[in-house]
């Protein structure tokens, strides 16, 4: 975990500090890098960033250092266009975006703190909060129940709250709950099927605001998605993020990135130090040749 908001900024950087000459030395590079391209999670708030920087150029990873968000890695690595927004829903969601003439848009992205809804951990949370009550007779019955006991190895759902509660599973385990929901939902449940609708749709309005806050609403915008939970291509997800996003704004396209993160980093770090487009192809196919597929464009997802 390399975000300072959860280990903090000394073990943030320190961590940091370990790839960077762990790569260095994979990559037989003697001398002191010229740029690093840092993109990180927990860079949210102006403020954030700047103690970000401050911290990376304080540890010389390079000659110049570029500290930013890590969804614009997601971004970069998803498309080459130069009006599109991208959204990540993994353990939890952030969106962020740009236009051809260089204004961006980002969100806070602190969860509930920031309105945000979703992700992973959110997702099993539900899941379980749901199955808790459906067990007790206080809400409808679902699936969920027996899912999510089996998933834990426990008798019921009692069970699996009295062991997070004392620490016999942890509880960031409980994000494991977001595919356990969407197998669920894709037998009908209605209580799963509803979790999944919803995050369909926070994703759809995410890219949605943040294309009529970069003011394209008027031409074509691609849409970049990534992070585990979307990496899962649920259909009915997809579905949900298709029909809700078509409604509200005109799309190029949506385009699912699968490669690892580092891929949106060295790219932007390739365009800062005005590498030629045979550069950026080569990056792509050796990330896919070392068995990271590269962009991932859904059959069902590609619109006019």
């Amino acid at each position: 975990d390399l975000n300072h908001q959860t280990v903090g900024m000394s073990t943030a950087i320190s961590r940091l500090d370990a790839l960077v000459r762990a790569a260095v030395t994979q990559a037989g590079v003697a001398e002191r890098p010229a740029l690093a391209m840092v993109c990180l999670a927990g860079a949210d708030y102006p403020a954030e960033l700047t103690a970000l920087t401050e911290a990376v150029l304080r540890a010389g990873f390079a000659e110049k250092s570029v500290v930013d968000n890590d969804v614009f890695a997601l971004l970069r690595a998803g498309t080459e266009s130069a009006d599109a927004v991208a959204v990540v829903c993994g353990a939890g969601t952030n969106c962020v975006g740009r236009a051809a003439d260089g204004r961006t848009v980002r969100f806070p992205a602190l969860g509930e703190l920031t309105g945000d809804w979703g992700g992973g951990q959110h997702l099993g949370s539900l899941a379980l909060w749901h199955a808790a009550r459906a067990e007790d007779g206080r809400g409808p019955d679902t699936a969920l129940v027996a899912a999510i006991a089996t998933h834990f190895g426990r008798p019921g759902i009692a069970e699996v709250g009295a062991a997070v509660h004392f620490g016999d599973i942890a509880r960031d385990r409980i994000g494991e709950l977001a595919p356990v929901l969407f197998r669920v939902a894709a037998t009908g449940d209605a209580i799963a099927a509803n979790l999944v609708a919803q995050q369909g749709e926070e994703v759809a309005v995410m890219a949605a605001t943040a294309i009529r806050r970069l003011d394209l609403l008027g031409s074509p915008v691609t849409v970049v998605l990534g992070g585990g939970v979307l990496r899962s291509r649920d259909p009915m997800l997809f579905g949900v993020i298709t029909e809700r996003l078509s409604e509200r704004a005109p799309l190029a396209g949506i385009e699912l990135v699968t490669d690892p993160p580092v891929l949106g980093a060295a790219l932007l770090a390739l365009d800062a130090v005005g590498a030629e487009s045979q550069a950026h192809q080569r990056l792509r196919r050796e990330i896919k040749e070392n068995g990271s597929p590269a962009a991932f464009r859904h059959s069902n997802v590609t619109l006019r």
